[in-house]
């Protein structure tokens, strides 16, 4: 499944969506859940603990200006990548 957090992890259920992620799963951080990946957040440190796979989209990241606090852990991807992510899972959950 692909999960996208759209939201800051500030403003969404964030402890229920690291409930559903599972094994195998993706998140794509946009928007503003970009903040999500800001290294040495608390947000970061309990993704990191999940069993899934992070990206972040390049253009938000640019757009508030925090490509260098941004997780060298956490996978940066394009506009083209994110339609590949959902192309390769049916099912998607928007946070």
């Amino acid at each position: 499944m692909l999960h996208t957090l759209m939201n800051s992890p500030f403003q969404c259920d964030f402890d229920l969506m690291l409930r559903m992620l599972k094994t195998g799963d993706e998140l794509l951080m946009l928007q503003n859940g970009v903040l999500a990946a800001i290294e040495g957040s608390g947000a970061l440190t309990s993704l990191l603990a999940a069993p899934v796979t992070l990206y972040v989209l390049q253009e938000d990241v640019d757009a508030r200006g925090l490509s260098a606090q941004i997780s060298t852990r956490v996978k940066l991807v394009s506009y083209n990548d994110f339609v590949a992510l959902a192309v390769k899972h049916p099912q998607q959950m928007t946070w």
